[in-house]
């Protein structure tokens, strides 16, 4: 079941309303049968799955907590035990034909053949997202910064919530265990939440149908015959991938918030509209907050972070970053991809003693609109050249993609009307073009007061939140696109 289904628009309300009338003991195992109807609406048998990697931690973490901290090696036998179970798992449904195939390739050449034994391996939805919740909690209770939760149902919850569930954002025990524990025993109605919630919702769809979806159209077209373009169609279609790929995760991140907040819980802020950062360490800091934030805490830190040489923290920075490239699919476009933005970095900060002795030595006013402006457009262009890796079925599709691109490039076909044969036609263009105004002027609404969507309509007159929320809904369901069936597009990241 996915939230642009019309099956999720019968669900919620039905959960929604059991779920406030019924007495608050009994909310907590009611959501847990609902976020594994909801799971189980793509394939039963993932029920089993994350039942399994619950379990694991689970015992792995009471385990933990009951042994103490004068058992050390204990300790860290069970947590080796625990990972070993729900990363195991992981690297089974997403990884083993690629670490197959990687192998054999390596064999082949030496005259080695192996060949793969026949698994009908189907990768479960959101498999990443909560193998990685799990074991961020039994960590944690390793480290002593939570408790190890005795209360099952409670636990089952916090791994399975089913509006984060599939794709994130990843929440830390610290933050929604006691949420999720508080709903039993403390008020958790309230309007202004509720209409918050849903009104965050609504930006999420208009995200995903309006914009997202629409830019899919002629992204799709150029990367599929990407060598019967020129330059411009192919820097085109690069942009508005970039564009797709956020609208199309941060959407299902703010639907997730909204939900949530409908039931009472607040998640995390998942985006903080990356596409205002003025070099790709900042993009990273508001792009997939909870995965980067992850990253850091329980891989970048332990390996030394950057409390150590500058040869060290690079190496650092370049393992986070080709396993954050990994973690997002089984190829190596992906670590090609992940392993970019880690080069990014590296040279960033190479290059920032140079980069203020010059704007020093011309005196140049870092603080105006224009600087910033610039910035904020170079990092865009290099974020966007290096998606064409992620979007690229192979390292050699998105190398020749790029050369395509400088070497076929043609300004004046964005005179002639070329543009509007790649898929999407002038009306069809121009609701893009409204709609990604409309993002611009909530994403600076946020880099301006830290305040999401539902702030930005709450401050407005009575009338004016009606007019807003009912313009949204007719773009929507008049521009939103629809598939065969009136069924919207699946969420990019529930492959991953």
């Amino acid at each position: 079941m996915q939230f642009t289904s019309f099956e999720f628009i019968v669900f919620f309300p039905v959960v929604v309303l059991v779920f406030y009338i019924m007495p608050k003991k009994f909310r907590q195992l009611w959501l847990l049968i609902a976020s594994y109807y909801f799971y189980m609406g793509w394939n039963v048998k993932y029920a089993f799955l994350i039942l399994t990697s619950t379990v694991a931690t689970y015992a792995c973490a009471i385990w933990i907590g009951y042994i103490g901290d004068d058992r050390k090696k204990g300790r860290r036998l069970i947590l080796i035990a625990g990972l070993v179970v729900n990363l195991g798992i992981l690297v089974f449904y997403k990884y083993f034909y690629f670490l197959h195939d990687t192998a054999a390739a390596v064999l082949s050449a030496f005259g080695i053949t192996m060949e793969a034994p026949k698994f009908d391996i189907l990768l479960p939805v959101g498999i990443s997202f909560y193998t990685f919740q799990a074991l961020g909690y039994m960590i944690d209770v390793y480290r002593g910064t939570v408790k190890a939760e005795k209360n099952f149902i409670r636990y089952a919850l916090f791994v399975s919530f089913f509006p984060q569930l599939v794709a994130g954002p990843i929440e830390r025990s610290g933050h929604l265990l006691g949420q999720i524990d508080a709903i039993s025993h403390k008020k958790s109605w309230d309007f202004d939440k509720v209409t918050r919630g849903l009104l965050m919702m609504l930006w999420g769809f208009f995200m995903k149908m309006v914009i997202a979806d629409r830019a899919a159209v002629l992204v799709e077209q150029v990367f599929d015959k990407y060598y019967l373009y020129n330059g411009l169609a192919l820097m085109l279609a690069s942009a508005l991938f970039a564009i797709q790929i956020y609208c199309d995760f941060a959407s299902y991140s703010v639907i997730a918030l909204g939900a949530a907040k409908v039931l009472g819980i607040e998640l995390t802020v998942n985006f903080e509209a990356p596409f205002f950062a003025r070099s790709i360490s900042e993009l990273w800091r508001r792009w997939h907050v909870s995965l980067s934030s992850w990253f850091r805490d329980y891989l970048y830190i332990p390996l030394g972070g950057n409390k150590c040489s500058k040869v060290r923290k690079y190496f650092n920075t370049m393992v986070t970053f080709t396993v954050s490239g990994l973690w997002h699919g089984a190829g190596w476009n992906y670590i090609a991809w992940g392993a970019i933005q880690g080069v990014y970095i590296i040279i960033g900060d190479l290059f920032q003693p140079l980069k203020t002795k010059l704007q020093n030595l011309f005196q140049v006013r870092v603080k105006t609109f224009g600087y910033q402006l610039l910035q904020g457009l170079c990092t865009f262009f290099l974020f966007m050249l290096s998606l064409v890796f992620f979007r690229a079925d192979t390292i050699k599709d998105a190398t020749y993609y790029l050369y395509r691109l400088v070497t076929a490039f043609d300004i004046w076909s964005l005179f002639d009307g070329t543009i509007y044969h790649l898929g999407l036609e002038r009306n069809e263009m121009g609701v893009l073009w409204l709609g990604l105004l409309i993002l611009l002027i909530v994403d600076a609404y946020y880099v301006r007061k830290k305040a999401l969507f539902d702030v930005l309509v709450k401050e407005q007159t009575l009338v004016v939140q009606y007019m807003l929320v009912a313009v949204l809904l007719v773009m929507i369901i008049v521009f939103g696109v629809y598939g065969e069936g009136y069924d919207a597009a699946q969420f990019i990241y529930f492959q991953f």
